[in-house]
């Protein structure tokens, strides 16, 4: 029998930040993780998540770990990511967010098309194909949880919630590589550059700064009460949206807080020491999200792939090759062509294939290596954040109940 060993909050959080700098490390020896804009998180937690494996493997020790403050650090980032927005960003993004919304529903349909088919070819019910497609891609962990019951209910399947969890542990791992080759790839074939190229990072500080940025402990300071702020706000839309019937994740009403408070601010503090896009808010960004990151990758049980073999391994091959396709194909030349373009083809591999927070730690590889891309660090969480789940629910209910 199998051995369960649960790892505290406080002990996870510290090998969070370990794993991250062991990521670190790996990306500085290895400089062709850099060169293809692996995220230093990804390098970590997939190192660590393998060593979990063999340690589950071997010993039959199977390692979990409580992840309560890297809930928080999720939410501290998508804050940030909110007090960064300015509302002529949002103004600008107007276009772009509208056709990666479409782009997000294609996205949607084309993956239960390849879920459906791959199921039909291994012998399941069609209604599985929910599980192979949006439910555990597009969807994650969290959607693919909650609908494995109703799969269940439906055709009798055993093992429903492990079917769903197998397929969005793996399609973390490959949204994590996926993105960052894929805009390096658009970026130098088509030799682009930002159109800002002095704009103030949004996540994270350059790689090749060469002057140190003005850090100091004041502004350090400030920018975490700017967060708190901003999330204490979120948290009482959160408890007001969930009294009103409407039920959305606890980072959407700190983004949106975040939003509103950047903005108010400008207008009603014009002179105030500044906050929006400042190093020190890019470092605490970076900071949060890429401890987030390395405790979600580490926790990853990859041994619950093996029991899957061959159906997973074609449907999650045909997937990863349909998303790096449309996102070449299709997504890069209806958003311009330019680098904005690049760097949300980058994070749309990464949310289409895992998460939120792996398509915006792609997209910060990306742009702490070529330059920043404001409007793609606001566009794209307010799509995968808002209107993912909506149309996500609507296919996948029709595909269950067919």
């Amino acid at each position: 029998m199998d051995a369960q060993i649960n790892i505290p909050d406080f002990i996870s959080l510290t090998l969070g930040f370990a794993v991250y700098l062991l990521g670190a490390r790996l990306n500085e020896r290895a400089p062709v993780l850099r060169r293809f804009n692996i995220p230093e998180p990804v390098s970590g937690g997939l190192l660590a998540a393998v060593v979990v494996m063999i340690i589950y493997s071997v010993g039959g020790w199977a390692i979990t770990f409580e992840m309560a403050t890297r809930d928080y650090l999720l939410v501290l980032f998508f804050a940030g990511i909110g007090l960064n927005a300015r509302l002529a960003d949002l103004v600008a993004g107007g276009r772009p967010l509208v056709l990666l919304l479409i782009l997000t529903f294609l996205a949607i349909l084309a993956q239960n098309v390849i879920g459906a088919a791959g199921a039909l070819l291994f012998g399941y019910p069609l209604q599985v194909s929910v599980l192979f497609g949006s439910a555990a891609l597009i969807g994650g962990h969290g959607t693919a949880i909650a609908w494995a019951p109703d799969v269940a209910a439906q055709t009798g399947l055993t093992g429903a919630a492990e079917l769903g969890v197998a397929v969005a542990t793996l399609g973390l791992v490959l949204a994590a590589l996926v993105g960052g080759p894929v805009a390096r790839f658009l970026i130098n074939r088509h030799g682009l550059t930002p159109a800002r190229p002095d704009e103030e990072p949004t996540v994270g500080l350059a790689h090749d700064s060469e002057d140190a940025p003005a850090i100091d402990h004041l502004s350090l300071m400030r920018v975490m009460l700017h967060l708190n702020i901003a999330i204490i706000i979120g948290y009482f839309s959160f408890f007001a949206l969930d009294a009103a019937g409407l039920k959305l994740p606890l980072f959407v009403p700190c983004l949106i807080a975040g939003i509103v408070l950047a903005n108010l601010r400008t207008v009603l503090m014009p002179n105030a020491a500044p906050v929006a896009r400042t190093p020190a808010l890019a470092l605490i960004s970076e900071f949060s999200l890429g401890a987030f990151l390395a405790m979600s990758l580490m926790s990853l049980q990859l041994w619950t792939l093996s029991s899957l073999g061959l159906a997973i391994a074609v449907i999650m091959l045909a997937q990863t090759v349909f998303t790096v396709a449309f996102v070449l194909f299709v997504l890069f030349p209806l958003l311009g062509r330019g680098y904005r373009a690049a760097v949300l083809a980058a994070g749309f591999g990464g949310f289409a294939l895992g998460a939120t927070p792996t398509a915006i730690a792609n997209m910060t590889a990306v742009t702490k290596r070529y330059g920043p891309s404001p409007i793609a660090f606001v566009v794209l969480p307010l799509v995968s954040a808002f209107f993912v789940d909506i149309a996500n629910a609507i296919v996948i209910q029709a595909i269950v109940n067919f």
